[in-house]
């Protein structure tokens, strides 16, 4: 029921933004309020829940690409560039900006999330320059460039109006940055 009041809660967000009421959710969801605070005590533990999933999501998924050995040095840089939660569609521009202005707490902790160093990939990175499978390079810099084009996709208008779903935005990011914009046989 957890999941299902979830998922309700992020259409409520995508439909309405931030000023619904939990009358609405429990509307939506074809249950009585009582039944939806049973499970959560208020929308801002449903943010939350959401904000904390989400992350741990991307961190268990990236921690099982760092882990496999099947796959090259490369190729799990360029997985975990690409690395989605399951509720992707909640980091939106529109939908932070609103968490900024009425959930300014919750906000912090995405922000927070989606801006600092991204310590495993930073790690893989580094082992690239050691192994010199990447440029040796200033990784804060490089760190900042990669973090910055995969948080572009928060710009979710843009990808929509130019029919490129998220998959494909962040694989044309992670391609771009670890390829470059010259065919190697242009070099």
């Amino acid at each position: 029921m957890k999941d299902r009041i979830m998922r309700g809660f992020i259409e409520e967000i995508r439909e309405k933004g931030m000023k619904f009421s939990m009358d609405d959710l429990a509307r939506r969801l074809g249950i009585s309020k009582r039944t939806l605070y049973e499970h959560f005590s208020s929308k801002v533990e449903i943010l939350e829940t959401i904000i904390e999933h989400t992350f741990e999501e991307a961190d268990e998924k990236t921690k099982r690409i760092v882990e496999d050995e099947a796959m090259t040095l490369i190729e799990k840089i360029r997985a975990v560039m690409m690395v989605l939660p399951t509720h992707y569609e909640f980091y939106d521009l529109r939908i932070l900006e609103q968490m900024k202005r009425y959930y300014p707490e919750q906000y912090a902790i995405v922000n927070t999330q989606l801006s600092d160093d991204w310590a495993m990939l930073r790690q893989l990175i580094e082992q690239g320059i050691r192994e010199g499978l990447i440029i040796n390079m200033n990784v804060t810099l490089m760190m900042k460039l990669i973090i910055d084009a995969c948080n572009s996709t928060l710009d979710q208008r843009f990808y929509t109006k130019n029919q490129i779903t998220m998959q494909q935005s962040l694989e044309a990011i992670a391609d771009l940055l670890l390829y470059g914009l010259v065919p190697v046989d242009k070099r």
